[in-house]
Protein backbone atom coordinates (compact mmCIF):
# COMPACT_ATOMS: atom_id res chain seq x y z
CA UNK A 1 0.00 0.00 0.00
CA UNK A 2 1.27 3.43 -0.86
CA UNK A 3 2.05 5.89 1.90
CA UNK A 4 0.72 8.90 -0.02
CA UNK A 5 -2.96 9.70 0.09
CA UNK A 6 -4.86 9.96 -3.20
CA UNK A 7 -6.32 13.35 -4.06
CA UNK A 8 -9.90 12.07 -3.95
CA UNK A 9 -9.26 10.61 -0.49
CA UNK A 10 -7.81 13.97 0.62
CA UNK A 11 -11.15 15.54 -0.31
CA UNK A 12 -12.92 12.98 1.88
CA UNK A 13 -10.54 13.76 4.76
CA UNK A 14 -11.16 17.50 4.43
CA UNK A 15 -14.92 17.12 4.14
CA UNK A 16 -15.05 14.75 7.13
CA UNK A 17 -12.90 17.05 9.26
CA UNK A 18 -15.20 20.00 8.61
CA UNK A 19 -18.46 18.08 8.78
CA UNK A 20 -17.45 16.02 11.82
CA UNK A 21 -16.49 19.16 13.69
CA UNK A 22 -19.81 20.84 12.85
CA UNK A 23 -21.66 17.68 13.95
CA UNK A 24 -20.08 18.01 17.39
CA UNK A 25 -20.10 21.80 17.79
CA UNK A 26 -23.52 22.59 16.27
CA UNK A 27 -25.51 19.34 16.03
CA UNK A 28 -28.75 21.30 15.61
CA UNK A 29 -27.66 22.09 12.03
CA UNK A 30 -28.20 18.45 11.12
CA UNK A 31 -31.43 17.77 13.02
CA UNK A 32 -33.71 18.81 10.12
CA UNK A 33 -31.87 16.33 7.88
CA UNK A 34 -32.72 13.32 10.00
CA UNK A 35 -35.32 10.97 8.54
CA UNK A 36 -38.22 10.50 10.97
CA UNK A 37 -37.60 6.75 11.20
CA UNK A 38 -34.14 7.25 12.75
CA UNK A 39 -34.31 7.17 16.57
CA UNK A 40 -32.33 9.42 18.94
CA UNK A 41 -31.54 12.12 16.39
CA UNK A 42 -29.04 14.13 18.45
CA UNK A 43 -27.15 11.02 19.57
CA UNK A 44 -26.94 9.74 15.99
CA UNK A 45 -25.71 13.15 14.82
CA UNK A 46 -23.01 13.23 17.49
CA UNK A 47 -21.98 9.63 16.77
CA UNK A 48 -21.75 10.30 13.04
CA UNK A 49 -19.56 13.34 13.76
CA UNK A 50 -17.21 11.19 15.83
CA UNK A 51 -17.23 8.56 13.08
CA UNK A 52 -16.32 11.16 10.46
CA UNK A 53 -13.41 12.43 12.54
CA UNK A 54 -12.18 8.88 13.22
CA UNK A 55 -12.43 7.98 9.53
CA UNK A 56 -10.53 11.10 8.47
CA UNK A 57 -7.79 10.38 11.01
CA UNK A 58 -7.65 6.75 9.89
CA UNK A 59 -7.29 7.76 6.24
CA UNK A 60 -4.21 9.81 7.10
CA UNK A 61 -2.37 6.84 8.62
CA UNK A 62 -1.14 4.28 6.08
CA UNK A 63 -1.53 1.38 8.54
CA UNK A 64 -5.24 2.14 9.07
CA UNK A 65 -6.07 3.56 5.64
CA UNK A 66 -7.67 0.37 4.29
CA UNK A 67 -10.12 -0.01 7.18
CA UNK A 68 -10.76 3.75 7.33
CA UNK A 69 -11.41 3.95 3.61
CA UNK A 70 -13.96 1.16 3.70
CA UNK A 71 -15.54 2.60 6.86
CA UNK A 72 -15.67 6.04 5.20
CA UNK A 73 -17.41 4.63 2.14
CA UNK A 74 -19.92 2.81 4.37
CA UNK A 75 -20.53 5.96 6.40
CA UNK A 76 -21.18 8.01 3.26
CA UNK A 77 -23.66 5.41 2.03
CA UNK A 78 -25.27 5.33 5.46
CA UNK A 79 -25.85 9.08 5.66
CA UNK A 80 -27.11 9.37 2.10
CA UNK A 81 -30.77 9.10 3.23
CA UNK A 82 -30.20 12.25 5.30
CA UNK A 83 -28.92 14.04 2.21
CA UNK A 84 -31.98 12.91 0.24
CA UNK A 85 -34.23 14.05 3.10
CA UNK A 86 -32.54 17.44 3.05
CA UNK A 87 -33.22 17.81 -0.69
CA UNK A 88 -36.86 16.71 -0.33
CA UNK A 89 -37.46 19.12 2.55
CA UNK A 90 -35.69 21.98 0.77
CA UNK A 91 -37.80 21.44 -2.34
CA UNK A 92 -40.92 22.07 -0.22
CA UNK A 93 -39.59 25.43 1.01
CA UNK A 94 -38.87 28.75 -0.65
CA UNK A 95 -35.13 29.01 0.06
CA UNK A 96 -33.64 28.73 -3.44
CA UNK A 97 -30.05 28.65 -2.18
CA UNK A 98 -30.81 25.71 0.14
CA UNK A 99 -32.68 23.97 -2.69
CA UNK A 100 -29.74 24.35 -5.05
CA UNK A 101 -27.20 23.31 -2.41
CA UNK A 102 -29.14 20.26 -1.27
CA UNK A 103 -29.72 19.05 -4.82
CA UNK A 104 -26.15 19.73 -5.93
CA UNK A 105 -24.65 17.76 -3.08
CA UNK A 106 -26.48 14.53 -3.97
CA UNK A 107 -24.39 13.65 -7.04
CA UNK A 108 -21.24 14.79 -5.22
CA UNK A 109 -21.70 11.91 -2.81
CA UNK A 110 -20.77 9.42 -5.53
CA UNK A 111 -17.21 10.69 -6.07
CA UNK A 112 -16.80 10.96 -2.29
CA UNK A 113 -17.85 7.32 -1.88
CA UNK A 114 -15.56 6.31 -4.74
CA UNK A 115 -12.62 8.22 -3.24
CA UNK A 116 -13.10 6.61 0.15
CA UNK A 117 -13.53 3.16 -1.40
CA UNK A 118 -10.41 3.56 -3.52
CA UNK A 119 -8.40 4.69 -0.48
CA UNK A 120 -9.56 1.57 1.32
CA UNK A 121 -8.64 -0.69 -1.55
CA UNK A 122 -5.08 0.59 -1.63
Amino acid sequence: MTTSLRTDAKVVVGAFLVSGTVHLVKPEVFEPLMPSWVPAHREVILASGVAELLCSAGLLVPATRRAAGLASAALLVGVFPGNVQMAVDAAKGSNRVLQAFSLARLPLQLPMIRGAWRAGRG
